[in-house]
Formats: C-alpha cells, structure tokens, sequence
C-alpha cells in the first residue's frame, strides 16, 4: 500500500493547536527560534482567541498562520519519523508544500522559517484582489463563467465539488450573482492569492528562493503547481518560485495519488481539511489524521 503524508495549508489553524503537542521533541525549541525570527510569541498566538484589534497577536493572520502551522506540522512529521514511520510521497496544499519539502529533507528547519517569514509578508503586503470559496456547483458552467472574465481564475482546484477562486471584488461579485451553487463564500484574505494577481510577490518570492539550496528529496513530491511526482531538486523549487501566482491543483494531486494501487492518506496538521477532501472525492481509500502528541501513529 502506498502512504501519502500530506499537509494543510491556511484555513487549517486551530487554537490551542500547539498545546496538543507541547509536549513533544523539539516543540519549545522550535517555536523558540521562529519567535525570536518573527519577534512575536508565536507558542501564546497559537492559544489566543481571534484578535482583529491587534494582528500581530492574531492566529489567523497570513504572517501568523503560515509560520505557526509549518511549527505543528514539521513537530508532528518528526515525531512520527522518530517512531519509525515514513511515507511512499508527500503533498501539501500551498503553505504545505513547504512542510512536504521539509519533510522530503529538500532543505533545513532554519531554512522554512526565513522562508516562510518572507513568503507571508509578501502575501500579506499583495492588497489586491479577493477570494471566494464556491461549494456544490456545476464544473461545466464554472469553467464557461471563468473563462470569459479577465479578473477571475481558479485559485484552489480542491475537488469536483469546492473550489476557491481568486480575482477582483468586481469580478467575484458579479460571477455570484451568475453561478449556480450552494454556497458562495466570500473569504477575510489580503489578497487574490494563486493569481495573477500576486505577480509582483511571486517575482520577489523567486528571487529569495535562488539563495535557498534545494537538495535532493528522500521521496518523490506532488507540487501544487504541476501534479506529478518530482524527484529533480531544481525542478522543485521552480515548481515552488511558481505556486504564489498559479493556482493549487489539489484534485488532481489526489486522482494521482489514488492511482493504480491501493492508498492510505495521512494528514498531518491540527485539522481535517485534506481528510474530508478526500473522503469526499476518493473511493476505497483509507485516510489518517495526526494532529497531537496522543496521536503519533497510523
């Protein structure tokens, strides 16, 4: 059987998330290092309520999100690879292929946490463009409706039945109004994020990434940006200079997961995002979820 360890990106944030593993190797100091890169309490953020008067102190904020997820995610898939477990490949829905480079050794802790600090300030900074989630709609009429405006593309391609798109206010608002659907959901983001709207950061993001060395991965790695199973270390992190304006691709990630052999999935995070994702659009696939320090095995 095939074991795909696959991570969750922004939308997956819990508090308290951290206390579920405080207890764990490496978790105060982790979150000791990216604090003193980030200059904020990343362990007391994770614990806090929504704050929207102070973001700096509020969970759900990129800057935070981004950083306090990759500290949970990378904690947990060591703690597993400390008790013996490891994947056949690994995926991660965009803020998570970094978590899925990380665990495939392609470069260092340190190395994810500057990363990651200069990604989610450069999406925080994008102020262009919105994002919708879109749930229970026809793919024929969304695609003829995508494709005949300037302004909106398919941001997170999640599964045959959710989708989130990215473009102006503008845009969005009036393709609401065309869809038919059951739920169009607004979403509270900084930006039109896996756009072409986020061109200027992507351009920055690629110019950062050129001083990251990128090594050859322990297993092969699904990118949001192109869905196949990659190995070469530079095709990676052309694949990752790629992902900020292009869109996820995560149903066909996981119609190449489940293909030709039996899959077990295994979500590593505080949530269960990519698990319902999966159960919805798969079938006959057995799927995990590690999300605490009580809950490292499969």
């Amino acid at each position: 059987m095939k074991v795909a360890w696959v991570f969750p990106g922004q939308g997956s944030q819990k508090i308290g998330m951290a206390k579920q593993i405080e207890n764990l190797p490496n978790t105060k100091e982790r979150f000791s290092f990216a604090s003193e890169i980030f200059d904020r309490n990343l362990f007391e953020i994770c614990q806090l309520n929504s704050d929207s008067t102070n973001p700096l102190k509020d969970l759900n904020n990129t800057i935070n999100t981004q950083i306090c997820l990759f500290l949970v995610e990378s904690i947990l898939l060591d703690a597993l690879k400390e008790n013996g477990y490891k994947p056949t490949f690994v995926a991660g829905h965009s803020l998570g292929e970094i978590t899925a480079l990380y665990c495939a050794d392609v470069f260092p802790f340190e190395d994810c946490v500057s990363l990651i600090k200069v990604r989610s300030e450069l999406m925080v900074n994008a102020g262009k463009g919105s994002m919708a989630a879109l749930i229970g709609f026809d793919r024929n009429q969304l695609d003829l409706l995508v494709n005949q405006s300037d302004d909106v593309v398919i941001a997170n391609d999640n599964s045959s039945s959710q989708v989130v798109l990215s473009g102006s206010s503008e845009a969005l608002n009036k393709l609401s109004k065309e869809i038919s659907c059951k739920r169009f959901l607004k979403l509270n983001v900084s930006g039109a994020f896996h756009s072409p709207f986020m061109h200027d950061p992507s351009v920055k993001f690629a110019e950062y990434l050129k001083q990251i060395e990128f090594k050859n991965p322990s297993f092969p790695v699904i990118s949001n940006y192109k869905p196949s199973f990659c190995s070469d270390p530079n095709e990676l992190k052309i694949r990752l200079e790629n992902q900020m304006c292009n869109g996820v691709r995560w149903r066909e990630t996981m119609d190449l997961m489940a293909k030709d052999s039996d899959l077990h999935i295994v979500e590593i995070g505080p949530s269960n995002v990519l698990s319902g994702l999966g159960k919805r659009h798969l079938k006959d696939v057995k799927i995990s979820q590690v999300s605490s320090s009580d809950q490292i095995t499969y």
